[in-house]
């Protein structure tokens, strides 16, 4: 079975865009800052445009898109509620990437996966409308093995596994047995023909051991990993976060 030599680092830009949005004008621009870490190394862009557009505008995706597409094996990757707003900002920009997230428009953040004995129907009309437009598809989805087999029949190409149980696991250094329950997820969904990416409140203390799993294709990372950069220093940040998920090919 093969793994990836080096799982690619997407940097969310959501706390970017908040903080330019608290003074009304465009200062830090999102873009500059997009192709800051661009420069620095890393593989992707992650945006979450929400209905209230708190943070990441709708605009944004747009301006994302162009600068990722004078870089090559630069992604961009977009994710959201699939409401009619959202898949029409998907078909008019043509993410690399689109991680589907069920979130409502009132909720802080994202913090649970899609139930798809619920919304298999849902999901799988999506996957295929996204295919369609060359869009790859990924879901949020809990360490769950039911889920994970109900996902491969959908037709999604990826799920990103939600992992803040982990991050708080890891936190009370009693993590092990919620890894080995990831790692679970993950292996399966390998072996159903899914790629695996991963996201939420992974930082520089805990990202090291979460990828032991060996296939995880993509981590989007960015609430914590902007925190750190204001103690750290941003290039120092993304170097320690790129020696990370380089690791495996040590």
């Amino acid at each position: 079975m093969f793994f990836p030599v080096m799982t690619a680092l997407s940097v969310n830009l959501n706390k970017i865009a908040l903080l330019r949005n608290s003074r009304g004008r465009d200062y830090p621009n999102v873009v500059a800052y997009g192709r800051y870490l661009i420069d620095l190394g890393v593989q992707g862009l992650t945006v979450h445009p929400r209905q209230d557009q708190r943070h990441t505008k709708d605009r944004d995706v747009h301006d994302l898109r162009e600068l990722v597409a004078a870089f090559h094996g630069i992604e961009l990757n977009v994710e959201g509620y699939p409401d009619e707003r959202f898949l029409q900002l998907i078909l008019a920009s043509r993410p690399h990437q689109c991680t589907l997230v069920p979130d409502a428009p009132d909720q802080l953040t994202s913090d649970h996966g899609w139930d798809l004995h619920q919304h298999f129907d849902q999901i799988k009309t999506l996957a295929e409308q996204l295919r369609r437009i060359g869009v790859r598809s990924s879901i949020f989805l809990d360490p769950d093995c039911q889920q994970v087999e109900l996902a491969a029949k959908t037709g999604v190409d990826r799920i990103e596994l939600y992992t803040e149980a982990y991050a708080n696991a890891h936190a009370q250094d009693d993590y092990n047995d919620t890894l080995r329950q990831y790692r679970r997820a993950a292996n399966l969904a390998t072996q159903l023909g899914l790629g695996v990416n991963a996201g939420h409140d992974l930082d520089l203390n805990n990202l090291a051991d979460f990828l032991t799993i060996p296939s995880i294709l993509e981590v989007s990372i960015g609430h914590a990993l902007t925190v750190e950069s204001l103690y750290q220093g941003v290039d120092s940040v993304i170097k320690q976060y790129l020696q990370i998920c380089s690791a495996k090919a040590q």
